[in-house]
């Protein structure tokens, strides 16, 4: 296994821009990453919920990590997703990021399929024999109908390429019992904007965040306020984004955080089917809120 890195601070799950007619803005998503890591970002997340992954062909999905790798230049962290609920085309996606030179997958665990914990296991364990790549592994059971229990994690650190989880679980105890469990083995990275203090409090290292794509400094700036020991005044950023952190929610990821986008002049577009365009009753909530932030 090659060095192991750290996985600390703001990262952002970017979004996916399309065009109008469904094709993949290749400029719009470029400009997207200057523009964070211009505003201090630790990294990217290309190719993961947010980044309208289960609706990318492979070729697409290909060709996103591959402008995040060309863009970011190394200039930050690029965590390729490389999930799939089919083992074999994990392995396929986390080798094309590996030669494309990302520092990092992401792998979710498998959806659909609803795996025991010892498929878990096993899932991510062949991923790893097949591809020497740090991993994160990515537990969300409200979008894959399986929780990832702190005892399979800990397991997981066994394997030298698990370097970090994604825990958006929204269950404060389980994921301090997971850092009871690995302690320093792991780094634990928030996957819910709003919980990102509390998960600091317990030993994270930082978040994988949607409203990153818009408010990408402030969520830098809580980050490391915390980590240089000023709680009160990462608090008071906390308390400040918790509305825009729970009403990019108002309907399914990204749609909402896509409109916030275009509102100040970041490349967004649709959302790809089966999601569909926010409806005016929560647009206009969202926008009520949004441009508090502005």
């Amino acid at each position: 296994m090659g060095k192991k890195i750290e996985f600390c601070g703001c990262y952002v799950a970017i979004v996916t821009p399309f065009n109008s007619d469904g094709s993949l803005n290749e400029e719009g998503l470029r400009s997207n990453i200057e523009f964070l890591i211009a505003n201090g970002v630790a990294g990217i997340v290309p190719c993961g919920t947010t980044g309208e992954s289960a609706t990318l062909t492979w070729e697409e999905h290909k060709r996103v990590v591959d402008i995040a790798i060309e863009q970011a230049k190394g200039r930050v962290q690029v965590i390729a997703g490389a999930g799939s609920n089919n083992t074999s085309e994990a392995v396929e996606a986390a080798l094309h990021a590996k030669k494309s030179g990302a520092d990092a997958i992401m792998s979710i665990t498998p959806y659909y399929n609803k795996p025991t914990q010892e498929g878990l296991y096993r899932h991510f364990s062949a991923i790893a024999a097949k591809v020497d790549i740090p991993m994160v592994v990515y537990n969300v059971p409200g979008r894959t109908a399986v929780n990832m229990l702190p005892e399979t994690v800990a397991r997981l650190c066994d394997i030298p390429q698990v370097m970090a989880v994604k825990e958006a679980s929204g269950n404060i105890t389980q994921i301090s019992e997971i850092h009871r469990l690995c302690g320093d083995r792991l780094d634990i990275l928030s996957g819910d904007d709003g919980m990102t203090l509390p998960v600091l409090a317990c030993g994270g290292k930082g978040v994988i965040s949607v409203i990153g794509n818009i408010v990408p400094a402030k969520m830098s700036k809580m980050v490391a306020l915390y980590q240089k020991g000023d709680h009160h005044a990462a608090l008071e950023i906390h308390e400040e984004l918790l509305p825009l952190s729970q009403i990019v929610f108002i309907e399914t990821n990204p749609a909402p955080v896509k409109v916030c986008m275009a509102e100040i002049g970041l490349a967004s577009g649709p959302v790809r089917l089966p999601l569909a365009p926010m409806s005016d009753t929560n647009k206009e909530k969202l926008l009520s809120v949004w441009k508090t932030y502005k």
